[in-house]
């Protein structure tokens, strides 16, 4: 299947889908998107990419909060430890950042995803209490009142220990080496010539480099410091309070925390499917149990909307079949790519870029696709698609859609043609649905020989000599290679041995279209 995916476009849709994501674990549940187990959780996911989608179209793209680190803080909080204002603040945006989530998804409680809304658990105390607490990292005056006498009490005494540093200065200048004072280690000193220290009460905290001078806390300011650094103690103890009961608040509601992380995480993996709705033009495809693909106006989700050519498709029911003829860069491929990828977008929940498409619920796309060939194994370009071919042959069931390009190719003509027939006889007595592409006019009469097997083919304008792209079902595509080579001169006499030698004879219709 991975083979598979990467072959018919669906990884570079995946990457576009990562890309829209916001949070790394939903870019992981995009990494890991596979076939859902029933028709209702597929439909469900399907409902919800619509909701997204529409409230994308109404009201823009939701605010999906960081939660890189939610859960660490949530550990750093139950682990007893004090944190820091700073890890508070971060959990405080988070919690906005749920609440801006939650007044998003009001904005369309009809049409949105308000189960989601629903479910959400926002502590609206808890926000309000740490953005009260909380700004700019550190802890506000107005966290408490007694955190407020403290600091107003700081802010007081902090300069009075200068001051009275500077005092001491004045009133001993003959004693002092300069006329200013200074902090060491945070205290205020007096700068005292060493012969003098003995006269300046107080402490002697350094000295100078040449040691002349000693650097002495005057005993007045050493009283106030003492007061200081206890009123900063209670100030450290009253943090501890506030910053141990906003932990607390925290706490109460980790399990709704984790839940919230949880929503969010799913938010951001339906919005981006629903992003990528809105970028291709997507529509919710309809899912049925009757083992069919119908689809109008599809198209490759890389290729441009504006000059791709629509497809129009249809298999299942009667039809087990399609085998798709036509010349070369006729768009056969890029149409049996675009029938896989609208197929597999569905059944992982995605819109489509399609008018309307209807898929078959779990089926399984399994193609051959390209040239296949195989270097490391050395491996030619016939046996690299046998091989492939045969383990889709060992691997599919009824609810697979086999696609299979240029079937029979690379190989001797009449071998190939018979390869191509065998692997076609299998596909149908299996059971299986299939799309191939071929250039032999045998295989399409082997189509027509089979009620369950339907020709198409790629439309040529022959009169530009241009391919029209455009998938044509029920209609055996005619190979133009006489016609074009008679509009480019080649005498009659030319193409009729042309046809004979590639028909056997001169058929009539043969005759009629070249003019012989």
């Amino acid at each position: 299947m991975k083979r598979t995916l990467e072959t018919i476009g669906f990884e570079e849709v995946r990457r576009t889908l990562i890309e829209l994501a916001r949070t790394p674990q939903a870019k992981e549940k995009i990494v890991n998107m596979t076939y859902y187990a029933t028709e209702e959780e597929l439909n469900q996911h399907l409902e919800d990419t619509t909701k997204a989608r529409h409230m994308l179209d109404i009201v823009g793209n939701p605010p999906i909060p960081s939660i890189d680190i939610v859960e660490k803080l949530l550990d750093r909080f139950n682990s007893g430890a004090l944190v820091e204002p700073e890890e508070l603040q971060l959990m405080g945006d988070f919690l906005r950042g749920v609440r801006q989530l939650i007044e998003y998804l009001t904005k369309d409680t009809e049409n949105g995803l308000s189960d989601y809304r629903e479910s959400f658990v926002y502590p609206e105390e808890v926000y309000e209490e740490i953005d009260r607490c909380i700004r700019s990292g550190k802890i506000v005056d107005e966290a408490s009142s007694k955190l407020a006498k403290l600091r107003k009490k700081l802010k007081k005494i902090k300069p009075e220990l200068k001051n009275k540093a500077q005092a001491t200065l004045n009133s001993n200048r003959k004693y002092m080496s300069e006329d200013f004072v200074v902090s060491r280690d945070g205290r205020w000193c007096v700068p005292v010539k060493k012969e003098h220290q003995h006269r300046i009460p107080g402490t002697a905290m350094t000295k100078s480099s040449t040691g002349s001078t000693v650097f002495i806390e005057p005993a007045s300011v050493t009283k106030l410091q003492e007061e200081y650094y206890e009123i900063k103690m209670a100030q450290y103890q009253e943090e501890a309070v506030i910053i141990t009961a906003l932990m607390e608040a925290v706490l109460a509601y980790h399990t709704p925390i984790l839940k919230n992380i949880e929503i969010i995480i799913t938010l951001d993996f339906i919005f981006a499917k629903g992003k990528l709705s809105q970028q291709m033009g997507g529509t919710e495809p309809s899912i049925n149990h009757n083992r069919s693909i119908h689809i109008q106006h599809g198209r490759h989700p890389s290729l441009n909307p504006k000059i791709a050519v629509p497809l129009d498709f249809s298999i299942g029911g009667e039809i087990q079949g399609v085998v798709v003829t036509g010349p070369n860069t006729g768009g056969k491929t890029v149409s049996i790519k675009t029938v896989a990828i609208i197929s597999v977008m569905a059944n992982l929940g995605l819109h489509v870029p399609a008018q309307m498409a209807d898929v078959g619920f779990h089926i399984d796309v399994l193609c051959d696709i390209g040239d296949g060939q195989s270097i490391e194994n050395n491996l030619s370009t016939f046996s690299a698609h046998i091989t492939n071919v045969m383990e889709i042959i060992n691997t599919l069931n009824e609810n697979t859609l086999v696609v299979l390009d240029e079937l029979g190719s690379g190989t001797d003509p009449t071998e190939g043609v018979g390869i191509a027939i065998a692997i076609l006889e299998e596909l149908r007595i299996r059971g299986c649905l299939f799309l191939v592409t071929t250039h032999y006019s045998e295989v399409k009469v082997y189509a027509s020989r089979h009620k369950e097997i339907m020709n198409a083919r790629m439309a040529f304008d022959r009169e530009n000599l241009q391919p029209r792209y455009k998938l044509e079902q029920g209609k055996a595509g005619e190979s133009c290679a006489l016609y074009i080579a008679k509009r480019l001169g080649v005498p009659a006499r030319m193409l009729a041995m042309a046809a004979k030698e590639a028909y056997g004879q001169l058929l009539p219709e043969i005759r009629e279209e070249l003019g012989l």
